[in-house]
């Protein structure tokens, strides 16, 4: 069978085509946990806050909680995320950062133990105090850890090394300014010594005040979450150089005249 020119170029086009499209995508062999995180009190501004970063999609969904007023509780590492509704519970009970994470991992049920033990849990709690205290458990995934300051924590796993919580916290307490960009220096810091091993897609931050938001009634200060990017941190402190935050000109509601708010 003949075939015209112009047929004959099609099927050439298309033949070529075949041999150099792209192969389909594979499934992402990376293990599905590892993050690291900062959470802190600011005294003199009355705010709580913390701020994360992993290679896990959509990280803010579940480690970070927050209740202005009552504490900060971050949750990662083999991660049962009922821990941090449970922690902030037991802080308006009044019970100390202490007090909640030895209560809250002590009555883990650990339904999940062959896979998903409690023993792999990190966690970590700072109060309305200020006080702060966290669990690495002995069979977190590798180089995990935690380091404490006063009113912060950083804690991660799957970590380059285990230098990381400890140049979070340094970068911190070095940097002045508003709890967003000390947070931020937190985790900009810990990314710099090595972060999460398996790479950058997503970025976090909470802080809450109360009636600290731009309208009334409203505790929430900052709620910032960025997905499925190769530089999240980056683009989260864009994010809060856009923030309209007290002190800084940012359309705040005065609530002074508001009961709920004294």
């Amino acid at each position: 069978m003949k075939m015209s020119r112009c047929s004959l170029l099609i099927a050439l086009v298309v033949a070529g085509c075949a041999r150099t499209a792209p192969p389909h995508p594979t499934a992402d062999p990376l293990p599905e946990t590892g993050t690291f995180s900062i959470i802190a009190y600011d005294s003199a501004a009355g705010e709580w806050g913390g701020a994360v970063q992993s290679r896990v999609f959509s990280v803010g969904n579940g480690v970070l909680s927050a209740e202005a007023g009552v504490g900060v509780v971050a949750t990662q590492a083999v991660v049962d995320v009922s821990y941090g509704p449970q922690a902030l519970a037991l802080l308006r009970q009044g019970k100390s950062a202490a007090e909640v994470v030895k209560y809250v991992w002590e009555h883990d049920p650990n339904p999940d133990s062959a896979r998903w033990a409690k023993t792999g849990r990190q966690f970590a709690v700072v109060d309305s105090k200020g006080n702060v205290a966290a669990y690495t458990g002995p069979t977190a995934p590798p180089e995990f850890g935690d380091k404490q300051g006063v009113h912060v924590t950083a804690q991660g796993n799957t970590l380059a090394s285990k230098a990381v919580p400890d140049s979070m916290v340094a970068a911190f307490n070095r940097t002045k300014g508003h709890l967003a960009f000390r947070l931020l220096a937190g985790i900009e810091a810990g990314q710099a010594a090595g972060g999460d091993r398996r790479g950058m897609q997503s970025a976090a931050m909470i802080i809450v005040k109360k009636c600290g938001g731009v309208w009334l009634h409203n505790d929430v200060v900052l709620r910032l979450q960025v997905d499925d990017s190769p530089m999240p941190i980056a683009e989260l402190r864009r994010l809060v150089e856009k923030a309209p935050l007290s002190g800084r000109g940012g359309n705040v509601t005065s609530a002074q005249n508001d009961p709920a708010c004294r």
